[in-house]
């Protein structure tokens, strides 16, 4: 996260009363470091046909609406230079019967070929136009209802203890099969968010993606982030100033930010 991160806005969707809008979202941002936030940004947009929120020099914000499921947006903040540290966090899209032509329309946008060792796989390896990979997935039964992002893959070293930890920090709930352990929104819609056994500890640096949350109405800030640290998780207090939210570590030491409520 940078000195200055980009603006999370308070947006709601116009098809969503706030009660009910506050109920479906808490695990609410995937955050990205871009040198180019409205360059990357309008590519993932075109990519996942989202909806635009903020278009701003200091960041982009798309919105990812999953009928009947959660709202996620995507947050592109703007930092200095391009992030050096390995991926731990990334997207999957769904690819399906379609995931050829995806691709070749990903690559149309901007995407490249990549190739970060995973052999032949049933999947397709692309980099966004920041050098990101992510992955555009075949047919699973598992993605269905999942909308355009099939999973959030998240690199832990401990995916028992992290799953967890995050089903307790987001609300979402464990489900079956695939050979990782994973989350997903209580409607059983959106994007799975896998944890993946990492290939190697968590460096100093921070990740170039992140997860945001937010506190719920009636949530007490000081107590969720005593249940953060009583989990194995940790507080961190970098130097950027007044901040309206709250800068964590899971217990493998990936970032998260905790938003305040909305009131």
């Amino acid at each position: 996260m940078a000195a200055r991160l980009c603006r999370r806005t308070n947006v709601r969707s116009p098809f969503f009363s706030p009660a009910a809008y506050a109920a479906i979202v808490h695990l609410e941002n995937v955050v990205v470091d871009a040198t180019d936030p409205q360059a990357l940004g309008r590519f993932w947009e075109s990519a996942l046909g989202t909806e635009t929120l903020t278009d701003e020099l200091g960041g982009f914000e798309t919105r990812l609406t999953v009928p009947d499921g959660p709202v996620i947006d995507l947050c592109f903040q703007r930092v200095p230079e391009p992030p050096l540290e390995p991926q731990r966090l990334h997207l999957d899209l769904r690819g399906g019967e379609e995931q050829q032509s995806l691709v070749e329309r990903l690559l149309a946008l901007g995407a490249s070929p990549a190739d970060i060792g995973q052999g032949h796989v049933p999947w397709v390896v692309l980099a966004d136009p920041e050098g990101n990979p992510f992955c555009v997935m075949e047919e699973r039964a598992a993605y269905v209802d999942a909308g355009p992002v099939a999973a959030l893959p998240l690199d832990v070293a401990d995916p028992d203890r992290d799953r967890d930890f995050w089903s307790w920090l987001t609300g979402w709930v464990p489900v079956d099969g695939g050979g990782l352990l994973r989350l997903r929104h209580s409607s059983h819609r959106g994007p799975l968010l896998e944890l993946c056994p990492e290939a190697e500890p968590k460096r100093p640096g921070k990740n170039r993606m992140h997860l945001d949350v937010r506190l719920g109405p009636g949530d007490d800030a000081d107590a969720n982030a005593r249940g953060i640290t009583d989990r194995g998780g940790r507080e961190l207090h970098p130097d950027w100033g007044d901040l309206p939210w709250r800068v964590f570590a899971d217990p493998s030491g990936n970032e998260f930010c905790v938003l305040p409520s909305r009131g």
